[in-house]
Parts: C-alpha cells; structure tokens; sequence
C-alpha cells in the first residue's frame, strides 16, 4: 500500500495582485510551493507526490524548481484545470494503485506539522475518510441571503476544515465519479473541498484535529504573516 499526495497548485493569485500564481512567490528566496512540497518530501510515511500545475507555468515549474530543488517524491506533474475540481481529478485519475491512501493538499498551504501528516495518515487507515480541520473560536451565524441570521450552531460542534484531506482511494475515486457522472458540476452545486463529495455518497468523515496555523496563503496579509 502506498501514501501518496495530490497538490492542486493551478491558482493564478488574482486576489494577491501579484504578477506571477501565489505559490510562486518567493519568500527568503523560496518558492511558497517548495516549503509545502518539503513537508510531504521529508515525511517518511509519503510515497509519492503528484502536482498539478496550471499549463502555462509546467516548463516555470520544471525549470525554476524541480531542476534546483531535486525532489524524489514526485511522480507526476499534471497539468490543472480551470477549477480545482478538475485538477484533483487529474491527479485521482493519474494513480494505480488502488490500495492506497491518497492525501489532498493545497499548494499554498505550507504551514502543515509533519505530526499531523502521519495522524492523519494513520487515522484515515481505520476510518476511511478524514478533514484535518480546527475548532472555530468565534461564535457562527448562518444567514438568508438578505444577511438576516437565521440560527446560531452551537460553537463546539463547528469545524474549520483544512488540508491534508485523506481517503482511501475507492472511496476518493467513487465521490469524483458520483460527482461527474450526476453532472452535478453542471447544476450549480458548488463544493469547496474534496470531503464534501465524500459525504453526497454518504460516506462517514472523521475531523482530525490539526492546529490554527495552518492557514492557506490567500492574501497579501496572509503573506505578510508568512514572512
């Protein structure tokens, strides 16, 4: 059985305002990317790394990275597509190995403790399906689409969901082909993490605890924190 982790790094960091995709900013003179590759590449339970880069920067990747920085791990570099949706997919449909263990993270998520790898690994081993994700501190409200609250969730039984997201490959496999083959991709029906097709098969997720560092670069503030 293999461990092997899918990276979706095809954002183009519109929202960064920066010239070149996020996970391409350097920060001390190193690509955001490389500092989330590094955690999977140094950790001894990963097997193989699969990225998947949006088309226009395959050769920037394979040039201005993989040639200075010499990873492994990685098996594959798939080119994205326009949402992250399909680039998951690339990288679902690219595997064999049908006993395996396949991790989801994001690109530009680089603060990820190398623990919470392996617990998330060995987790998903009993469970199947596991969201690494913290407890939020704020009390949520859920509202219409006027801003009128129409409840409040008890605060210890909301989560906020992060990466790694880990399954075992036919459950995976099965929620991507559900979505396809229902053409809920078509119908507006908009899922924002891989876990959430797990769940439309009806398939039980584990939340694994993680901790509140682990943030997504999204910003220009959260660059700023990074740095």
């Amino acid at each position: 059985m293999k461990n092997i982790v899918i990276i979706p790094c095809s954002g183009d960091g519109k929202r960064m305002n920066s010239d070149i995709p996020k996970q391409f900013i350097k920060v001390n003179n190193k690509p955001i990317i490389c500092y989330t590759i590094e955690k999977f590449e140094n950790c001894e339970l990963i097997d193989e790394i699969i990225l998947v880069i949006n088309k226009n920067y395959i050769e920037y990747f394979k040039n201005n990275i993989l040639k200075i920085y010499n990873y492994k791990k990685i098996k594959e570099i798939l080119i994205g597509g326009k949402e992250r949706f399909y680039s998951v997919y690339n990288g679902i449909k690219s595997i064999n190995e049908s006993n395996s263990i396949i991790l989801i993270h994001d690109g530009v998520r680089p603060f990820i403790n190398p623990t919470h790898i392996k617990n998330i690994i060995k987790q998903t081993n009993e469970y199947g399906a596991c969201v690494l994700g913290v407890k939020t501190k704020d009390t949520i409200k859920i509202c219409s689409n006027k801003s009128f609250i129409k409840n409040t969730p008890r605060r210890d039984y909301v989560w906020i969901a992060q990466t790694p997201q880990a399954f075992k490959y036919n459950i995976i496999k099965k929620a991507y082909e559900n979505y396809i083959h229902k053409n809920y991709i078509h119908k507006n029906y908009i899922v924002t993490d891989d876990a959430s097709l797990v769940e439309m098969i009806g398939y039980k997720v584990k939340m694994i605890e993680g901790d509140y560092e682990n943030i997504k670069i999204t910003t220009s503030s959260d660059l700023k924190f990074f740095k």
